[in-house]
């Protein structure tokens, strides 16, 4: 509670008259804001705090799915009181590779009015090798046609590790090349491709139309990247103080079309990061 709170009083003191959430004339960022649910995964026993803060900062899409607290129903009506959208629903690459779950994980979707399903994380060992890359690939062709069939589109969030090198390329080249791009659409967090040895821009432009979701987020000076696809919590820091190029990011997100937006910080410091993120993106100017 403390830590929402705090999240209430920096966005109505440090930003009071910023209207952050409302992009500025000229603006390079003017699309709606949205939340990843993960930024508050230590708050959710309590959502309605949650919701108010979220709703308290201009943010009206969010990228989750169910909650331990509460009933769906119960959810679904609390977003809609606040008029919070759920665009997109996560889940994880077990359920994906059972025929029960990947309806229910359709239904699930359906029922939040979301249009988007997610999956974040490819099992592996120490490393992310060809055989992960390959069965990656089956499942999420198979899952993709399933949810195209039902009105859904599925994205893969990169992570980092698949920017392993492979023939001329790396294992995500491997794998887009393999992916069926009428079923399987791409997320991307700017961070841990930049994390993974990426451009963000470079490989969003690389993409094209097949990124349709972004997680916004940076990372702190100084640390440097590798293949694991993990790091320190501390490591995020606000949006524009780290070391992305953040509009440079944003403006090929603008020319390849990417449909939404998360914030994801999952510093302990979040509450005081984000106001100062979303004033950075509103603030950004052509």
């Amino acid at each position: 509670m403390k830590i929402l709170w705090t999240c209430l009083v920096v966005l109505f003191t440090i930003v009071s008259g910023c209207h952050t959430s409302s992009p500025l004339r000229g603006s390079i960022f003017t699309n709606p804001l949205g939340m990843q649910a993960y930024t508050y995964r230590n708050s959710w026993d309590n959502p309605i705090a949650v919701l108010d803060t979220i709703k308290a900062l201009g943010i009206t899409e969010l990228e989750g799915g169910s909650i331990k607290s509460l009933s769906d129903t119960t959810f679904k009506k609390l977003l809609e009181e606040r008029g919070i959208q759920m665009r997109s629903v996560g889940t994880n690459f077990e359920s994906l590779s059972d025929g029960k779950k990947v309806q229910e994980v359709v239904d699930r979707a359906k029922f939040f009015g979301a249009s988007y399903i997610m999956v974040a994380w490819i099992p592996h060992g120490k490393s992310f090798e060809l055989e992960h890359a390959q069965k990656a690939i089956d499942v999420f062709n198979k899952a993709g046609k399933i949810f195209k069939e039902n009105g859904l589109t599925f994205c893969y969030h990169i992570h980092g590790y698949e920017f392993k090198p492979y023939d001329n390329g790396t294992l995500f080249d491997y794998m887009a090349t393999n992916l069926q791009p009428e079923y399987v659409s791409f997320e991307i967090d700017i961070m841990w491709a930049f994390f993974g040895g990426q451009d963000p821009a470079k490989l969003i432009l690389k993409y094209g139309d097949r990124w349709k979701l972004m997680h916004i987020k940076d990372l702190k000076k100084g640390v440097q990247g590798n293949l694991t696809g993990l790091t320190a919590i501390e490591h995020d820091v606000a949006v524009g103080t780290g070391q992305l190029n953040i509009p440079e990011i944003m403006k090929a997100a603008k020319k390849v079309g990417i449909k939404h937006y998360f914030i994801e910080d999952e510093s302990p410091h979040h509450a005081v990061q984000i106001p100062q993120t979303i004033q950075y993106l509103r603030s950004m100017k052509e």
